[in-house]
């Protein structure tokens, strides 16, 4: 039988992978996307999680902030994205009573409130604007170049009106940076927070990722902002398929590819199919949204040092919103990301004990309820019922901790975060969760060795491994899109091999097109 031929074949089918084969179709390429697992999306995925429960969560990644509006247009994609009315609020017990730092998306009188409440002054408030006004011009000058070839450093940074703030965030711990501009512990931490998401680092180490991590957290679309995919994650998913496939591209689901011969005339991938079957097919290039290490395990190459992720998630459908102790509304508290035992000492402490080796006496961790802003993820009887759902990221828990016994420590883990949302809460979490078709509360958790299980992403690691600066690491690299691997015939399109991955972009896979579509 003769092997099929393609302009490209993608290796995976997470929204990196289908971004690619969405714009390569539409250039009137030829794309045959393989995908693994039976459905797309990779960690974009909505599903009914709980057996009886009429609501889809978003099993793994849960909101959008670096997906380009520039992609979104381009490829016509049918999603919609809604803002939260409320950005953050943080749980805190200070001078003996419950109270808590609320701050809006349009930070208005409850928020100078709520600080000044706080913290005793309007300083504090004072600092945290000035910060996140240096933080907006920043964003504003970089993201414009995510969508452009790399420039060098010297470049990028003759765009930037904050040069200064670029060179701390790059040379300075991302603690000092902070502080610089936030006195008040607590505060100082709901900033921090954002350079540790999916990422295990030491906020005091000027070479740790913190730094990154924090910057794309900061500059989607030259805001920042933190938006809501109305339907949840399997939505992104979906809109991009139906891009790609309306373009022309064949997606294939439950296809293994197990070797990637690469030649100087082209790449023959070979995969299994859902009947066991031995399948190739010649391409011009092939594109890998999967991470590095398996792209080398593909190429028979060595993968390197295995990437480690530092998340506990843990999904929840909630009979009822529960009610705090310091008497703030659970629908305002819980529609943006509620803060728990995220103080700078408690992220510090956090940190020391797991990188001795320990599961963190005390958890940070941070949640949010969907349903709050978009209740189109509950089924008619589950809106009737007045159900909703909870999402909550634990930060501080690297894949290493769990290997040993991932069941107990994984236990362990949803213990403590339950009891220290407890402790904020006027009645136990326990009671306000939902019930499953058998009677059991609707609480699923999920480690970094769980999420390496379920997609294949090693060190259950969600950005591929860490993230690099967006901008050209070498000479030979500026005017690129960053994509290119050790055989020109083979392209990256992951999260943590190209140089501007990280969170639900579509930067890698819209770079690895660009890359293949730009001539040379």
């Amino acid at each position: 039988m003769a092997v099929p031929r393609y302009d490209a074949v993608v290796v995976g089918g997470g929204h990196n992978g289908l971004t690619a084969a969405a714009y390569l179709a539409r250039a009137g390429r030829s794309v045959l996307l393989l995908e693994r697992l039976a459905e797309l999306g990779g960690a974009a995925v909505s599903r009914q999680v709980f057996d009886g429960v009429d609501v889809r969560l978003s099993a793994y990644s849960y909101l959008v902030s670096l997906l380009p509006d520039r992609v979104v247009a381009d490829l016509g994609l049918r999603l919609r994205l809604a803002d939260r009315s409320v950005a953050s609020y943080t749980a805190v017990e200070r001078n003996g009573r419950s109270q808590g730092l609320l701050v809006e998306r349009d930070e208005g009188p409850a928020t100078a409130a709520s600080f000044r409440s706080l913290t005793g002054s309007d300083d504090e408030l004072a600092g945290w604007q000035r910060f996140y006004a240096r933080l907006a011009t920043l964003a504003e000058d970089l993201a414009p170049t995510l969508t452009e070839p790399l420039l060098a450093p010297d470049e990028l940074a003759a765009r930037l009106r904050d040069p200064a703030l670029w060179h701390d965030l790059r040379e300075r711990p991302l603690a000092d940076v902070v502080a610089d501009h936030l006195s008040d512990d607590v505060v100082r931490g709901v900033a921090l927070t954002d350079g540790l998401i999916g990422t295990f680092a030491d906020l005091h180490d000027a070479g740790s990722p913190a730094g990154r991590c924090f910057l794309y957290h900061l500059i989607g679309n030259g805001t920042g902002l933190w938006r809501v995919p109305v339907g949840g994650m399997g939505a992104v998913s979906a809109a991009l398929a139906d891009a790609a496939r309306g373009a022309g591209a064949e997606l294939v689901t439950r296809a293994t590819v197990t070797a990637l011969e690469a030649r100087r005339d082209g790449v023959t991938v070979h995969w299994t199919d859902d009947d066991g079957a031995t399948r190739a097919a010649d391409a011009g290039h092939a594109v890998v949204g999967a991470a590095p290490t398996v792209l080398a395990e593909l190429l028979g190459t060595d993968p390197g040092p295995w990437p480690s992720g530092s998340q506990l998630k843990v999904n929840m459908v909630l009979a009822r919103l529960p009610r705090l102790r310091s008497g703030a509304d659970p629908a305002t508290a819980f529609a943006g990301t509620f803060h728990v035992d995220e103080a700078a000492a408690q992220l510090d402490a956090a940190y020391a004990q797991a990188a001795a080796g320990r599961l963190p006496d005390v958890i940070p961790f941070e949640v949010y309820c969907h349903s709050l802003t978009d209740p189109s993820i509950l089924g008619p009887s589950a809106r009737a019922a007045g159900l909703h759902t909870l999402t909550l990221f634990g930060l501080h828990t690297p894949a290493e901790l769990y290997r040993a016994d991932n069941e107990g420590t994984r236990a362990e883990a949803v213990r403590r975060v339950v009891a220290q949302l407890d402790a904020h809460l006027d009645e136990p979490l326990l009671d306000c969760l939902a019930r499953d078709a058998q009677g059991q509360p609707c609480l699923q958790a999920a480690s970094p060795v769980d999420v390496e299980a379920s997609l294949a992403m090693p060190g259950g690691h969600i950005f591929h491994g860490d993230l690099s600066w967006p901008e050209a690491r070498t000479a030979d690299e500026v005017g690129t899109w960053g994509v290119a691997t050790a055989h020109p015939r083979v392209v990256s399109a992951s999260s943590g091999g190209t140089v501007r991955g990280g969170a639900v972009s579509g930067l890698g896979g819209y770079a690895a097109a660009r890359h293949l579509l730009t001539p040379r």
